[in-house]
């Protein structure tokens, strides 16, 4: 079947095979200078003191989460907030490092956290959130960081899909302690793996350095006030202070992501506007309503749910879409207390989660590209049309 609506698109063009022809000719593959120049990039992209890249985004979660917890702002067994809506890997790295997790129920609108249901969800041994700006579209960061603030809460934000939102003229991704972000193909800058975490704390910054690279003080500068270093580069190449990981990404990863990030304004600016054309359009169909945009929503695809409940009729719109060349895919994965794994995590449930539920049952997602897509919307719409 010919696919006339994918869910992603390449986004490379000469420059990008230039670079990954560079790093083959350097004869240095493994994480160094081209690496640390993509890493300088972000952070001046974002907003931020310091961005460390990884292997990838659910990787730049595991580096992130074991940073608290190896510097002591979470304990193991503290309890994080999580939204009950996400992809695997925001909760995975909670419970990989000990923590705890209480999952409060999104809004159906914008299919973010609830921060009200959140005020519900607080216990005596809650000490953080991990707040996920979902398909691009950022949290409303005046309620949830007042929210925060209120019961002496770390906010962490997982920015996978959200690269280049913002809200109130600030970046999404750096209004927490960190926030991580994904440039896997399907996202909206492409590395083929990789991602970024960025944070202002530079102790935090250390941890990960060192995490990153098997727990050793390798990367780590002199003055670091995890380790001194020793006088001796023999003791000092095999020294270890963090039970850490190989999160490394490579170098052509790197070269990749410089390249990238100097077209990323442009690559949202088309999201922006192929957004605009399916409000219009796709979006105007009473049947469904589209994910509300809170901020500037930097639009990773388009969401789309019944106004009137009928899992039956979601499972036929997404059969007749299949047939008709487009792919879908549920909204994330849906309410993550139903996926099978949820036995598996210490994890509790705050109340009842009607609005990932409905999402769950009621719910798909369809792909936004960095190309103008009217045709592929157009062909969606008299796909919706025919039901």
């Amino acid at each position: 079947m010919e696919i006339k609506y994918p869910l992603s698109n390449d986004t490379w063009g000469s420059e990008e095979y230039a670079a990954i022809d560079a790093v083959l000719k350097s004869n240095r593959f493994t994480m160094g200078e081209k690496v640390a120049a993509a890493e300088r990039a972000a952070a001046e992209e974002f907003g931020s003191k310091y961005a460390v890249m990884t292997s990838s985004g659910s990787t730049a979660n595991l580096l992130a989460i074991s940073a608290m917890v190896y510097s002591g702002r979470l304990e193991k067994g503290d309890e994080v907030l999580v939204p009950a809506v996400s992809w695997s890997t925001t909760y995975f790295p909670l419970e990989q490092l000990g923590l705890k997790m209480r999952l409060v129920d999104i809004d159906r609108e914008t299919l973010n956290m609830d921060v009200e249901k959140a005020e519900q969800a607080v216990t005596e041994r809650t000490r953080g959130v991990f707040a996920v700006n979902l398909l691009g579209n950022p949290n409303r960061f005046d309620e949830l960081t007042a929210f925060c603030k209120k019961h002496g809460l770390i906010l962490m934000e997982d920015n996978c899909e959200s690269m280049g939102a913002s809200f109130e003229g600030k970046q999404a991704g750096s209004f927490g302690v960190f926030g991580t972000f994904s440039t896997f193909f399907s996202h909206h800058l492409c590395t083929m793996e990789g991602g970024f975490v960025i944070t202002d704390d530079e102790e935090l910054y250390h941890y990960m350095l060192s995490a990153r690279a098997h727990g050793w003080t390798r990367n780590l500068p002199e003055n670091s006030s995890l380790h001194t270093k020793s006088a001796d580069p023999f003791y000092e190449s095999f020294c270890f202070v963090v039970p850490g990981f190989n999160l490394r990404p490579l170098e052509m990863e790197g070269a990749l992501a410089s390249e990238q990030l100097k077209r990323l304004a442009g690559f949202v600016a088309q999201r922006r506007k192929n957004a605009e054309y399916f409000k219009s359009t796709v979006g105007s169909d009473p049947r469904f309503y589209m994910q509300k945009e809170t901020g500037r929503s930097s639009w990773f695809g388009f969401a789309l749910l019944l106004r009137e409940p009928d899992a039956r009729m979601r499972d036929r719109v997404v059969s007749h879409l299949r047939e008709r060349g487009i792919e879908t895919r549920p909204i994330v994965a849906g309410n993550f207390a139903r996926q099978p794994v949820f036995s598996r995590l210490d994890a509790s449930i705050s109340g009842e989660l009607t609005g990932a539920d409905y999402i769950h049952d009621n719910g798909f997602f369809v792909g936004n590209h960095s190309i103008d897509m009217r045709e592929q919307i157009d062909w969606l719409g008299k796909a919706l049309g025919e039901i």
